[in-house]
């Protein structure tokens, strides 16, 4: 006997979520392979996404959203200045901290996966109007607003 499709309703939510992610992380590391920057390490994307933005988010900060050991973090920022994503100075007002800024090349793989976004985003846009992609945005803070609230008083006790 064939099995039913479920319907939305049925499917939990981390499981569209994670789905829904996939469907962003495939477009944009298919962006990047085919503009050659290929060699990208998994994670990657987010660091030199999150450099991109401009938004003076520490290094500390993507790193720890990732959740790596200080470890793997280490030996992704290494691999990302290795392959020429990544350019990493000492501080100098302050030379225990490091300074990592995207070069040439990182700008234009976050240009490449930026283009992807936005190509699935206006997709998205397209399949279910502004106003329902508004209201996700909206409910998706609210997720990670209670999540980050777990933490903290996780953090507490």
């Amino acid at each position: 006997m064939p099995k039913q499709k479920q319907s939305l309703e049925e499917i939990p939510m981390p499981g569209l979520l994670r789905h829904a992610r996939y469907t962003y992380g495939a477009a944009m590391r298919q962006a990047l392979d085919d503009s050659g920057y290929d060699d990208v390490p998994k994670n990657g994307m987010y660091v030199i996404g999150g450099l991109a933005l401009g938004l003076d988010i520490p290094l500390s900060q993507l790193i720890k959203e990732l959740r790596l050991s200080k470890q793997a973090a280490g030996q992704l920022v290494d691999a990302l200045v290795t392959r020429g994503y990544l350019d990493r100075r000492v501080d100098e007002q302050d030379r225990r901290k490091l300074i990592v800024t995207l070069t040439e090349r990182g700008k234009a793989a976050a240009t490449a996966q930026a283009t992807a976004r936005k190509t699935i985003d206006a997709r998205l846009i397209a399949a279910v109007g502004q106003e329902n992609v508004s209201r996700m945005r909206r409910a998706l803070a609210a997720l990670i607003e209670m999540g980050a609230a777990q933490k903290g008083a996780r953090d507490d006790v």
